[in-house]
């Protein structure tokens, strides 16, 4: 189940995923309301017995969400800088607070920066930046606005991607 009402305009409420969670082909969500209140609220009320995956929708909060007891993110941030989320994934999995923490520190301009332009877009100039792909996009994307460049850049550089 993927829950993002900030693209859909339906919001999957706890009691419908609970619902749905019971279904034998519904094997997880995905969350990207960012709200940690909700994903509390969820794990408590999940049955003991059920294997369910907890997996943020959004980066900028996916630290909280894997500290809160999610299982994992499905993320933007990770086209651009793979190792260094998966490292930030992995200190948060296994109690290493400091070094998530600073990993998430690290990324976080990444995290808020490649969302300047609607998603792709942003992703696919600064993988084009890092010289990973060519600047060639097929519609209906369309090339990242001029005076996002440096700012996407500027992300890219705090983040160590360039």
């Amino acid at each position: 189940v993927y829950n993002v009402p900030g693209r859909t305009v339906a919001d999957l409420g706890t009691d419908t995923v609970l619902l749905l969670a019971q279904l034998p082909g519904v094997v997880g969500i995905k969350d990207a309301t960012s709200d940690l209140v909700r994903h509390v609220d969820l794990m408590r009320r999940l049955p003991k017995s059920k294997s369910f995956a907890l997996l943020s929708g959004n980066d900028d909060t996916a630290l909280a969400y894997m500290l809160l007891g999610g299982h994992g993110v499905i993320s933007v941030t990770a086209n651009v800088a793979p190792r260094a989320m998966a490292d930030m994934c992995d200190a948060a999995l296994k109690g290493r607070l400091d070094q998530a923490r600073a990993a998430n520190a690290m990324l976080m301009p990444l995290h808020t920066k490649l969302f300047v332009e609607a998603n792709p877009v942003p992703v696919k100039w600064a993988l084009a930046e890092m010289g990973l792909i060519g600047g060639t996009l097929r519609l209906p994307l369309t090339p990242l606005a001029a005076p996002h460049h440096d700012i996407v850049r500027a992300a890219l550089r705090e983040a160590r991607c360039l």
